[in-house]
């Protein structure tokens, strides 16, 4: 429930002074908002942005493995498996005790986005886990058991790495189902928009990743990455920043708007230098590190962007008397 002022637009004149109804301020009772902003802090943003980092590497990663380019291959695979073990982290620490991640899994609940993604979380890492260590079969001796090993490891890395590269689309996307799925204004109207930030957020980082380890002799399957993410990236920033009403303004004000474009001026440099820096490694790492710091700007973005809208009670009450609004007219 919700005090709201009326809104009131009508002008008088009294003692030749212009008479003005004060705009309306919404706020509920004692002060409190609408919604319960989301407790989550700085660590599940971080989430959202290594697990489409992982996630991104790995496609990075089987594109190097399957067109023949060791360095994009080990630059995806040791870094899908760094980002998955700090987004597992992210994640646990804000469940507050590692005993709960174990829980999640107890049950596969397909309605749950958290319960999916958990799963799709340890489907993934494993699988990432193990095309990154053999990344380092070559420094095993050749004889004896590691000798097996060194022989036994490549193979089984590369069916790893297909694995993964093919849970992977689904851990860069199933988190912008998830905040989609919360009764948060902004995250909720955007449902559509959300996975496709976050898919294209994902390939532009992981195209970062190579453009920075690689040579530029195979740095093609990256400078080719970094142009779909961001394409996909900036589609979907542009929709939920204009599409949405009222509650596009969270994602265009404050601390949101700053770092939404931040990333998208960054993600511009990035396709730049990737394109122009075919020849040049320096230009290519400059481009692979914008790139990194757009999917960053991107992420925090959009979620600042809902918890603002959570905290506001306007953009719960105007869209829900608009709804109601359109509902009577409809049925009138």
């Amino acid at each position: 429930m919700t005090g709201v002022g009326r809104r009131g637009r009508g002008r008088g004149r009294r003692g030749g002074e212009e008479l003005r109804v004060p705009e309306a301020e919404f706020t509920s009772y004692y002060g409190r908002p609408i919604l319960k902003a989301p407790v989550w802090k700085w660590d599940i943003a971080a989430y959202l942005f290594t697990g489409g980092l992982a996630a991104g590497s790995s496609l990075l990663a089987a594109g190097g493995q399957l067109t023949g380019r060791p360095a994009l291959r080990s630059a995806g695979r040791v870094t899908s498996l760094a980002a998955v073990t700090a987004s597992t982290v992210f994640l646990i620490r804000d469940l507050g005790r590692p005993a709960r991640f174990h829980h999640m899994l107890r049950v596969a609940k397909p309605t749950s986005p958290m319960s999916v993604g958990t799963w799709i979380l340890s489907a993934f890492g494993p699988a990432a886990g193990v095309a990154a260590v053999a990344e380092g079969a070559a420094w095993l001796p050749e004889r004896g058991l590691s000798g097996l090993a060194r022989r036994v490891l490549p193979p089984v890395g590369h069916a790893a790495g297909l694995a993964a590269a093919v849970t992977a689309p689904a851990l860069a996307t199933y988190t912008g189902v998830l905040l989609a799925d919360t009764a948060v204004p902004s995250w909720h109207e955007a449902y559509p928009d959300l996975p496709v930030i976050f898919a294209g957020s994902a390939l532009a980082s992981g195209a970062g990743v190579g453009l920075i380890a690689a040579p530029v002799a195979q740095a093609g399957p990256a400078r080719r990455m970094a142009v779909a993410g961001a394409a996909l990236e900036l589609y979907g920033s542009h929709r939920v920043e204009t599409r949405l009403g009222l509650l596009s303004e969270p994602y265009r004000t404050g601390s949101a708007g700053r770092l939404l474009r931040a990333g998208r001026a960054l993600t511009a440099l990035g396709v730049a230098g990737a394109l122009l820096g075919r020849r040049s490694r320096t230009l290519s790492a400059l481009s692979g590190a914008a790139l990194l710091g757009a999917s960053v700007a991107t992420r925090f973005g959009i979620f600042h962007g809902g918890v603002a809208s959570a905290r506001d009670p306007k953009y719960t009450v105007v869209p829900q008397r608009e709804r109601l609004q359109r509902r009577r007219a409809a049925e009138g």
